[in-house]
């Protein structure tokens, strides 16, 4: 490893950027996360250290009464696979996959948008949640009503919440589509149908694009954002996010997607 690599923050760091970045006791936590961009530190030798430790330090500031929440995404039924929330991995990355295998951990039954959470709203936010994934019942209604926040880890203050917001706001570039499949439940072979809420992929102008989004919310003061080693944590309340994205539409009805910039580059 080069010396440049070397990033040596600590627990106590850590918690203190998770301060700084308005995370604070009774928390409700949802984090999209590339921990490894945070670069080398003495918290810890192996990856299981370095868990441990994120983990620590998260709980320290929110405490008892707080939720960590993480996302499990496998799109298992948009890939034409078996779901066993048991087993199936995530495609999230390190700290996703670690929370997932934590014995402390629940993960929803969500073939395609699982998430796992730890702490005192675990239960509440994973347990029967509805088929449809951004719907009401899914994780992401559940999560708005508890006042949640994002804390992201070295990502901008986007999230996968942005298309419950979009379904609520019945958005006209995105559709329920249904996606059956089997999932495993107590070594049993179940069939269910999971809606995404998708758009059309020969339509590349609804691809997502959150620049604008991230660009407003800071510029607003919506976002709290700290530095940890060589990366950043960005944080904003689920209710700024979803308050932000209705009146952005009523202005922009394209302002989440790649619209008319994505047009003129094809020109």
């Amino acid at each position: 490893m080069l010396k440049s690599d070397l990033y040596p923050y600590t627990r106590q760091d850590i918690v203190q950027s998770l301060r700084e970045a308005g995370v604070c006791q009774g928390d409700h936590l949802f984090i999209h996360s590339n921990i490894g961009f945070f670069g080398a530190s003495s918290i810890g030798g192996n990856p299981q250290d370095y868990y441990r430790i994120f983990k620590e330090a998260i709980f320290e500031v929110i405490g008892s009464l707080g939720t960590l929440v993480v996302p499990t995404f496998s799109y298992s039924f948009c890939r034409n696979q078996i779901f066993d929330k048991v087993a199936t991995p995530s495609v999230c990355g390190f700290f996703s996959e670690a929370v997932r295998k934590d014995t402390t951990s629940l993960r929803s039954e969500d073939a395609n948008f699982s998430v796992a959470a730890i702490g005192c709203k675990a239960r509440e936010l994973t347990e029967d949640v509805s088929p449809y994934s951004f719907g009401r019942g899914s994780f992401w209604d559940r999560f708005y009503q508890l006042k949640g926040k994002f804390c992201n880890f070295n990502f901008d203050s986007g999230s996968t919440f942005f298309h419950y917001a979009e379904r609520c706001f019945k958005v006209s570039y995105r559709y329920d589509k249904p996606f059956p499949g089997i999932v495993i439940e107590n070594g049993k072979r179940v069939k269910k149908v999971f809606y995404h809420f998708v758009y059309d992929l020969n339509k590349p102008q609804d691809m997502p694009d959150f620049v604008k989004f991230d660009k407003k919310a800071k510029a607003l003061g919506l976002t709290k954002t700290s530095n940890l080693g060589r990366g950043q944590i960005v944080s904003v309340s689920a209710e700024d996010v979803f308050d932000l994205i209705k009146e952005s539409l009523k202005e922009d009805p394209r302002f989440l997607i790649q619209g008319d910039l994505m047009l003129k580059e094809k020109v």
